[in-house]
Parts: structure tokens; C-alpha cells; sequence
């Protein structure tokens, strides 16, 4: 998962950013320089200017601001964020989302992911062996309605570090894993993404309105990231606060309602 892999460096000269991904990612630069050129034509100002493409290496402007990870994220900066996401989520018209590619890491992939890791799970602790159990045993059970979903241009990645705040509006970076998505999906994605609560809790899905049906679909896609990143948080990294594992677990199980 991109979340937890160095994927790429960045090389800065003056205003440019040179973007080289390393780990060969497959499609990683390409689906980069298919969102700046998209969104520099339909919603120009939201995101870094494309340069240049080569195989493996995109170039960009540089745009002013500063992370939104390890900031106090408030009022301002979550409906700023929300004002981006709006905006970029129907930049696109819909003729030409048609033609972009799917993004990473839908659903169907994520699910077999998740199934993969329970299968090889070792017990643990009683209260992370229950949250694996409960969340597989939903899993199983669950079958998604997708109808009446809102085709939408997703940036992938939720990682509030992606988020620059300029101190009056929030612009975006990193669209490795971008493609087109569903409006249900990115709000989840983000919602549950740990950088969203493991600092303070960022509600951003409250930012966005959902139709009922969206709404359901949306909680039970928290479900699936919470998992994912119930697995991805199995291992603590020096990056996030010690205990980020068991907030993990004990969000899964409330998620859940278990």
C-alpha cells in the first residue's frame, strides 16, 4: 500500500519540483502527470502545474504552503480542504472521466487484501484478535450497493500531508493513485486515513453531502479502510505516536459496533 512505502523523491530547483519514483510503481507517473494535466485544464490553481514527463520522473511547479499533517487542524483548514475536494471531484466533465482509468485500490481490490492479511494472521491480543475476527466475519457477509453512485475524478492518498494551507486556501499534491472513483469512496478513504485522527480528529466526512444511499455506502467503505489500515498499523512505525496500533483496533471494533 502507497501509504506505507517510499515510492518516490523529490528533487526541488527553484520553482520546480522534479517528482522521480523509485520503487517502480506501476503507472505511478503516469496517472501523476494524467491528474496535473487534467486538472491544470479543468480546475486550473488546485494543484501543482504540470512541466515535463519522462518515463518514472514528472515535473511541477512549486506551490506555496505548508502540510496540514502536524498542523491544529481547524474550522478553517477542514472547509478549505472540503472546498478543494468539491471542486476537484467535478472538475473533470463527465465525457472525459469516462475515459480515465479506474484508480487504485477500489473496493474489490482492497477486500481481497484484507482477506489475504486475515488469512495469515497470528494471534495477538484478545482485543485485536476480535477486531480481525469481527471485521473478517462482516466482510464476508457484506455485499455493497454501488447503484446511484456519483462517478467522481479521486485523488487517492488521503494523507493529510498531501494537503499544503496557505493560511487562506488548502491546495493538493501527490496523485499517484489517482483515477477515477466514486464520491462515497473518497470521502471513506479519507475519513479513515490515520493521519485524519492519530494527531487530533479531523471530521472531514461531515464536510460533504451525501444522498442516503451514498451515506450507507460510505460507512460500510470506512469499515473496509478501517481494516486495511488495521493490518497496516499491525507493525508500529516510529512515524505515528506509540499506541497508534491499538487507537487502530479500538476504532475498527466501534466501527463495527462490536
Amino acid at each position: 500500500m502507497a501509504d506505507l512505502q517510499h515510492t518516490h523523491e523529490l528533487v526541488y530547483d527553484g520553482d520546480v519540483v522534479i517528482k522521480r519514483y523509485v520503487d517502480g510503481k506501476q503507472g505511478g507517473a503516469e496517472r501523476e502527470w494524467r491528474a496535473l494535466s487534467l486538472l491544470a485544464e479543468y480546475a486550473p490553481g488546485l494543484t501543482p502545474r504540470p512541466i515535463a514527463f519522462e518515463a518514472g520522473v514528472v515535473s511541477m511547479t512549486r506551490i506555496d504552503g505548508v502540510s496540514l499533517r502536524g498542523l491544529s487542524v481547524g474550522d478553517a483548514q477542514v472547509a478549505a480542504m472540503g472546498d478543494l475536494l468539491d471542486e476537484m471531484h467535478v472538475a473533470v466533465p463527465p465525457a472525459v472521466l469516462e475515459s480515465v482509468p479506474i484508480r487504485p485500490w477500489q473496493p474489490a481490490a482492497l477486500c481481497d487484501w484484507v482477506r489475504h492479511r486475515g488469512a495469515e494472521w497470528q494471534p495477538r491480543d484478545p482485543m485485536a484478535d476480535r477486531a480481525v475476527k469481527e471485521g473478517l466475519r462482516w466482510l464476508e457477509s457484506w455485499r455493497p450497493d454501488e447503484s446511484g453512485m456519483r462517478p467522481v475524478f479521486g485523488a487517492g492518498d488521503g494523507n493529510l500531508a498531501n494537503f499544503l494551507w496557505d493560511g487562506a486556501r488548502v491546495r493538493r499534491v501527490d496523485f499517484e493513485d489517482s483515477g477515477r472513483s466514486d464520491l462515497a469512496f473518497e470521502v471513506a478513504e479519507l475519513a479513515e486515513h490515520v493521519s485524519m485522527w492519530v494527531d487530533g480528529e479531523v471530521d472531514i466526512a461531515a464536510r460533504f453531502e451525501l444522498s442516503p444511499p451514498e451515506e450507507r455506502l460510505m460507512r460500510d467503505y470506512r469499515k473496509l479502510h478501517g481494516m486495511t489500515w488495521l493490518f497496516l498499523l499491525s507493525h508500529e512505525s516510529p512515524r505515528n505516536p506509540p499506541g497508534t496500533f491499538q487507537r487502530q483496533v479500538e476504532r475498527v471494533l466501534a466501527t463495527l459496533g462490536a
